[in-house]
């Protein structure tokens, strides 16, 4: 009789459908982990509130160095859910929808290729997921497209360069309100829907249906509060040399009631453009509230008596947003860039409403669903 040799089959190549699911963010510097080095913020030390150390933004392969340069993807962005989960962080601090070639290379939601390794995020994401079995994308971008970070500087200038008596608003300044007009918002939206469409594109192009991921697009959350919310007041500058938080009331109003709910619109109306049908809308402009930027109910290490964010109220009582720095307020670890956005905490926060619209397959609102931390994060709800 004749002895039979089976030989095995070879194992399935990781692709789409096969291999460890993936999560991958792509977008801006709301998703890439701008600020996550910090669990608040201390006038008196860097340390108290320094979770993450120096490597915080090294994410090349040996961790010591950033693949690309201030794009400042910290270990605690919200890609990596766990869980068994795999998680990629594509996006970029200070991306728009479209790459930015220039000195800082910034790769936007696109197929740019040099052709020496330097490609946008649809590309690089087409890339990573021909080859990775990738179930969930998470975005957030068009906020640069607004001119975020010009308008903030606006604002906190005229706050530093006019007397109470005679407040200097950015709300009614040309170069803000033309961020604005209707036909800037039309212009915006058309590059955020187009944005999408090319996530489709990179998806297609990997080999995958559109039923086999979904795609998970994020508003922008509140930074800062109204101005009857702030814990300084308006008169003098306590409120940006102490707090870093240099709003006018009326511009921190506006910003809360005009501003945002513009940008949070025209992202939800190139959704509807797109005309993607696997997208989830995750809901973030409340997500913050109670623990913005110098609001009354949250304070500085020293303000609230801690020494620590290892102490286990902080994460309670310390802000989730990094003070607004100027170059005479930077120090030695701070990044002028890392200036109003989330930070550890919240970036922590955030993580967990991903998580939950992954394991529930739907979008909703992220909003803070009590004290204290769960498993190491802030306790999050999706509503």
């Amino acid at each position: 009789m004749t002895g039979l040799c089976l030989a095995a089959a070879p194992a399935q190549a990781d692709g789409p459908g096969t291999g460890t699911p993936y999560v991958v963010t792509l977008g801006d510097s709301y998703i890439s982990g701008e600020a996550g080095r910090w669990a608040g913020s201390s006038n008196e030390s860097e340390t108290p509130a320094d979770a993450l150390g120096a490597h915080a933004y090294h994410d090349n392969a040996s961790g010591t160095a950033e693949a690309i340069p201030k794009c400042h993807r910290s270990s605690s962005a919200e890609a990596f859910i766990g869980g068994g989960v795999g998680g990629l962080n594509l996006a970029c601090s200070g991306s728009r929808t479209t790459t930015s070639a220039g000195d800082d290379f910034k790769p936007g939601l696109d197929f740019y290729d040099n052709g020496a390794g330097k490609v946008g995020q649809a590309k690089a994401l087409q890339q990573f997921a021909t080859t990775h079995n990738v179930r969930q994308v998470a975005v957030s971008i068009g906020g640069n497209d607004f001119n975020f970070a010009g308008i903030v500087t606006q604002c906190v200038q005229n706050f530093l360069l006019s007397p109470s008596w005679s407040p200097d608003y950015c709300r009614d300044d040309s170069s803000v309100v033309a961020n604005f007009t209707t036909a800037n918002v039309t212009t915006v939206r058309g590059k955020i829907a187009t944005a999408l469409q090319n996530v489709r594109t990179a998806m297609r192009n990997a080999g995958y249906g559109d039923a086999a991921w979904t795609l998970v697009v994020q508003t922008y959350p509140s930074p800062i509060p109204n101005g009857s919310g702030f814990r300084y007041g308006q008169t003098g500058f306590t409120r940006q040399s102490v707090g870093g938080c240099g709003f006018w009331n009326a511009d921190a109003d506006w910003a809360n009631a005009t501003a945002l709910p513009t940008i949070n619109n025209t992202v939800r109306a190139a959704i509807t453009e797109s005309g993607l049908a696997n997208i989830r809308l995750l809901e973030l402009q409340s997500a913050f509230n109670g623990r913005r930027l110098c609001e009354k109910t949250v304070g500085m290490y020293e303000e609230v008596g801690l020494t620590s964010w290892t102490q286990p109220t902080a994460v309670d009582k310390t802000e989730w947003v990094n003070q607004i720095r100027t170059v005479t307020t930077v120090g030695s670890n701070y990044f002028i860039q890392e200036s109003l956005h989330p930070n550890y905490w919240a970036q922590l926060a955030l993580r967990s409403c991903l998580r939950q619209t992954y394991t529930a397959n739907r979008g909703g609102t992220c909003t803070i669903a009590g004290t204290g931390l769960a498993n190491g994060e802030p306790r999050m709800t999706l509503g």
